[in-house]
Parts: C-alpha cells; structure tokens; sequence
C-alpha cells in the first residue's frame, strides 16, 4: 500500500488527552493517520537555525520536524500567513498587511520544506500538503523532481476574486495549485469562488470536477472535513468527561449553560458574541440568574498585534458585562482564556443547553460537530451556529444566525431556552447522523480515493 505524506505547517502530536488542546487540523490528521502507513512533515514551533529533520514515533504515527529562524517566524508566520492570507481569506482586507519581506520570507520557507523534504519521498507515496501556510510548495516539490500525486487541502475560506485580486501577485499564487493533483475545499462556496476566479482571471475551462488552465489539470472538490467521531463519542464515558459534567452541573446551581469554545481571533466573531449575548441580557430581565455564558477562549499568535488587541477589548467588554449585570450570587459571562482537553470539553458541551458558535467567517468549524457529537439523545442541547461558518451547510438544523446582528444573536438564544424537547431532539438527530457518517475517516477516504483517481 503507498505511504501517505502528510505536509503541514506545524506538526502538533497530540498525547493522550491532552487533544482538545491542538487545532482541529492537528486533532483530524493525527485521526487519519492512524488510519494510514506515512509520515507527517512540518514544523516543530520552536526556532533555530538547524535545518535537519528530527524524527519520532507517537502511537503509531511518525513525525518529523524541523525548526525555523526566528526571521522565517516573523516573515513567513507570523508575517505572511498570518498578517497577510489570514485576513484577506476571511474577507478582513482592512487587516491584511502587504509587505515585501512577509512575502519573501513565505516563499524562502516553502523552499526550505521542499529541498529538505523532497529526498525522503519514495515513488509510490501519496503527498499531501495542508492550508494557506503551504499553497506553493507542491509547485516547489514539481521542481525538484517529485512526479508523485500531490493533493492539496485548503482548510479556510477561498475569498471572492473580488476581495483576492486585492493581494499582490495574486495570480502567480493561484497558479502554483496547478502543479498539485487534485485540490480540495471545505464547501462548496469556497470551490466556486477559486472556479470563478481561475475562470475570469485565468480563462481557465472546467468539465465537472475537472479545470483546465493552459496544459495543466487538475481535480477540485469540495470536501468537509469532519471529527474523530467514534473516538470522540466514546471519550464521553472517560472519566475527566463525566466528572467535568458533574463539575458544571453542580456549578451551573439550575442556571442553563451557553458555551462557545474557540480560538481568541477575530474571525470567531467573539467581539459580536458578547454584543449578541449583553443584548439578550438587556432585552429579556426575566431570564436573569437563569442562565450564563462559558466562553473558552485560548490566545493564540500572540505576537502579532492585531490578536493582542482582541484579547484587550474581550477582557474589557467581558468586565462590562458582568459589572453591569452580575448579583452577588451570579455571573452572566465565564470568561476563560486557556485551553483544555477534549475529553473536559466533551464533558462541558454535554452540560450546555447551547452551544454558540458564530464566527463571522469560518472553513469549517469543528466545535460545532464536537457538540453535537456530545449531546444526550434523549434531551439534547440546541446548536446556534453562523451562517457565515462551512458548517452550516451540512448542520442546517441548527438556528443558523448573521453573527454581525446582536438582535439576531439574542432572539435565536431565547429561541434555543424556549424550544420544546421535541424539536430540539428532531434538529439534533440528522445532524448528528451527518456527523457520524462524515467523520474523519470519510474525509479521509474522500480525498485519498479522488486524488488517486486525478
């Protein structure tokens, strides 16, 4: 069977269950690759000047790292992928900086992976390359002789040609995803922006699944990636779940939980959230004492300034709050700013009778799933999700919201509180067989099976 070379920026080997505290893309390969005989090549988060490859073996799955510069850190991450793509793929182009040495550095570290990768690729293996930090390196491995399949995986959005065509040499970026095989996309709204723009920019002819630039073609689909669904199920009878459970319950004294779990960024609508929740609070004093809002929230690229500044307006906003609505035996907002594992968040998603998770752009979303995946089949939670989130088009009996409308945000809040067992058990019993059957391993599955047919 051919080897699977998985490629991403940063390789995070979760141990134990200590899980929830990766990112959804770390937590869904290290799933697959259980799955699958390869290796997964990145970054190993520390800086260095060493470029050797530093190889381990964790529950059956080998990684192998290397460290960067702390120059190619602050040009090629912190700069380029995240001053620069970041924004602009999630529709901020007031927050997308544009600078030369961001984009050099971005190209001189995709080079670097694809000479110290390259050498370690055997003729059979299936390579494929993960998200925005990584767009041109299939086109890199091409010029160093790789001949194998090469898929690529873009987890967030793709921007409207509109909003991409904003980005300096946009075009000599799209046409680097030529060299790989086959290209895949969480929605199928992000699939037809890249066709659109391939289409106009590019005078690209597509036949099915199939575009055509020039003499090159490829395979695009859109593929949702899901969560290690059976695992995930089965860590709710672990023992940090049950007890977690226990722990929010008692804590809860009566009150109904609302929890949102994510990333502290500004594309998770987190400013908007706690607009939405203060609006509820305002428009519904009956509901007072009654309910409150867990926000987990762990910071995250800390050394760029734009998600410092997030982080200061949620501390204040989350004050405010509270010292306008608390009692002496009460606290509306839990306002939480470290991570915890899947098993705890598991416990925690089972105790909420919301779950609100409303970014305001977003490729996927995997708390979403995670949440209903933990939900009680006889008395389950009510999901309030964005419309705006890739999520939504396979969950869409949850109360789909605009998350930019505080008035929206508190109606479909006092909506979910209101909802009768009935409804809320008929909305979570497709979405959870949805997220069940497309778990994992089926996107998995998916995108190898589509790739080996490119």
């Amino acid at each position: 069977m051919s080897r699977l070379i998985v490629i991403s920026n940063r390789v995070q080997v979760p141990k134990g269950d200590d899980e929830g505290a990766q990112g959804g893309l770390a937590v869904a390969l290290f799933a697959a690759l259980r799955r699958q005989n390869g290796i997964w090549f990145g970054w190993s988060g520390e800086t260095g000047e060493s470029r050797e490859l530093r190889f381990e073996t964790n529950a059956d799955v080998t990684t192998a790292v290397i460290d960067l510069s702390e120059q190619d850190v602050e040009e090629y991450y912190n700069g380029y992928a995240n001053r620069t793509l970041w924004p602009l793929f999630h529709y901020r182009l007031d927050m997308a900086e544009h600078e030369r040495d961001y984009q050099g550095g971005y190209q001189r570290v995709n080079r670097s992976f694809s000479e110290i990768i390259a050498p370690h690729i055997e003729p059979d293996d299936l390579v494929w390359v993960h998200d925005y930090h990584l767009i041109p390196l299939g086109s890199l491995l091409r010029e160093r002789g790789v001949t194998n399949r090469i898929g690529f995986f873009l987890h967030i959005p793709w921007p409207p040609k509109r909003l991409l065509t904003a980005l300096p040499e946009h075009q000599a970026l799209v046409e680097t995803l030529f060299a790989y095989d086959m290209v895949g996309f969480q929605t199928e709204e992000w699939l037809d922006s890249f066709r659109d723009y391939v289409t106009n920019n590019m005078e690209a002819t597509i036949d099915g699944d199939r575009i055509t630039v020039g003499e090159r073609t490829i395979r695009a689909i859109a593929c949702p990636i899901g969560i290690d669904a059976q695992d995930f199920v089965a860590s709710l009878s672990s023992e940090d779940a049950t007890s977690t459970h226990a722990r929010m319950v008692e804590s809860s004294n009566g009150r109904d939980l609302i929890v949102g779990v994510d990333r502290l960024d500004y594309s998770k609508g987190l400013q908007e959230r706690f607009t939405g929740y203060e609006r509820f609070l305002s428009t519904h004093p009956e509901r007072a004492a009654r309910v409150y809002l867990l926000q987990i929230a762990p910071p995250t690229r800390e050394a760029v300034q734009s998600y410092r500044d997030i982080r200061a307006v949620l501390n204040a906003q989350s004050g405010l709050i509270n010292g306008t609505h608390a009692d002496i035996d009460w606290v509306p907002l839990r306002y939480v700013n470290r991570g915890h594992s899947r098993s705890m968040l598991g416990g925690i998603y089972r105790a909420a009778r919301i779950g609100l998770v409303t970014p305001l752009r977003d490729g996927m979303n995997l708390v979403a799933k995670e949440y209903i995946a933990a939900q009680d089949p006889d008395d389950p939670g009510v999901l309030i999700l964005s419309q705006f989130a890739g999520a939504a088009a396979q969950l869409d009996q949850a109360i789909l919201v605009n998350p930019y409308s505080a008035d929206d945000i508190a109606e479909a809040i006092e909506r979910a509180l209101s909802m009768p067992r009935e409804e809320r058990i008929a909305r979570w019993r497709p979405m959870f067989e949805s997220v069940m059957a497309e778990d994992v391993t089926w996107w998995l599955a998916r995108f190898i099976d589509a790739l080996k047919e490119a």
